[in-house]
């Protein structure tokens, strides 16, 4: 047999590693450090589960979409795990591990290395190692999947439903970053007025590009928190589902929602308006209603979480979209609430 023909059976006979096994070994498998992944060396994980109740989510984020085809590979493992982690820490509970789902157009070093690094760097910070998943290849966009378990004592899971008329409304962070880091990463009106200003521009590019989920708040969440979710598609249509899930509305005093000081100053100059800021989405900051006899504890434990939460108004008997009102009472009208899909 010439030397073609047996490439050509070896190649029909698959012996060795496929290309899949390969790729997961080299980057992937040096994340699975819990016992339950096995090495990924079998077809499932196992997840041990000693009176608590396991809490599930799952987000993808897809080329041209969630993110820019130039976005570097580091920032989109941080940003595809850290949207999960986020949903995580809106229920009140603690990372358990999480598997991935990788459709990439090619297998390249140069991508995969600093991808696989960084996603190891945030598995061992947040403690949450990779449990397992699957790499296909695809002639369309780059799609990094992750579904993400979290571990809660049974039936303390924190849902949007349950939050009460007379609960304060607060938030983490500052409201309206990513959006307008989005507008820099793109080039447009907000990256023109920042155009002398470096550091307002990479700072709001970065929390486009890699957010900053609030899990050393999940205790206090669990423990003072009559519902919360997370700030993904806007802080106004992610209230409005909060309102709809518990039955209540919503009064928010606008100059009380927390700015960075690149957003209030582009607010200011009329660069942007407020329906930018509360409509815009990819804020992964946390939304949480806190009946007020909790309130004091909440703030306290807050603090010693090093995370800001602001307190932006309270709830209200009624079923109606939440009311956005300026510094002088008025009811802003907003033309939109948050970022959609479809």
């Amino acid at each position: 047999m010439t030397a073609e023909g047996k490439a050509r059976e070896m190649a029909e006979r698959h012996d060795g590693p496929s290309g899949e096994d390969s790729l997961i070994a080299r980057y992937f498998k040096p994340l699975a450090t819990d016992p339950g992944a096995f090495g990924l060396d079998d077809d499932a994980a196992a997840l041990r589960a000693a009176g608590e109740d396991i809490v599930v989510t799952t987000d993808a984020i897809v080329e041209g979409v969630h993110f820019l085809p130039d976005d570097p590979p580091d920032t989109l493992a941080r940003k595809a795990l850290r949207v999960n982690l986020s949903d995580i820490a809106a229920k009140g509970a603690e990372p358990a591990g999480f598997v991935l789902t990788l459709a990439l157009r090619r297998a390249e070093e140069a991508w995969l290395k600093p991808f696989a690094q960084a996603l190891g760097e945030d598995a061992g910070h947040y403690g949450c190692p990779l449990l397992g998943g699957d790499t296909v290849s695809t002639p369309g966009p780059l799609m990094v999947s992750i579904t993400a378990f979290g571990r809660v004592p049974q039936g303390k899971m924190v849902h949007r439903a349950g939050a009460k008329a007379g609960d304060r409304v607060f938030v983490t962070g500052t409201i309206g970053d990513a959006a307008l880091g989005l507008d820099v990463l793109r080039g447009g009106p907000v990256a023109a007025d920042l155009a002398v200003d470096v550091v307002g521009r990479d700072f709001l590019a970065a929390r486009y590009r890699v957010p900053q989920p609030r899990n050393a708040l999940a205790k206090a969440v669990r423990a003072h928190a009559s519902a919360a979710m997370d700030v993904s598609d806007g802080l106004a249509g992610d209230l409005a589902k909060l309102c709809v899930a518990s039955g209540v509305a919503a009064v928010i005093n606008v100059p009380s929602i927390p700015l960075s000081s690149a957003a209030a100053g582009l607010l200011a100059r009329k660069a942007i308006d407020i329906e930018t800021v509360v409509a815009g989405g990819d804020d992964y900051e946390l939304l949480c209603a806190v009946p007020s006899d909790h309130v004091d504890a909440f703030l306290r434990e807050a603090r010693q979480a090093r995370v800001a939460v602001t307190a932006i108004g309270g709830l209200i008997a009624g079923v109606s979209p939440p009311s956005f009102l300026d510094g002088q009472g008025r009811e802003l009208a907003l033309k939109r609430l948050s970022y959609s899909h479809f």
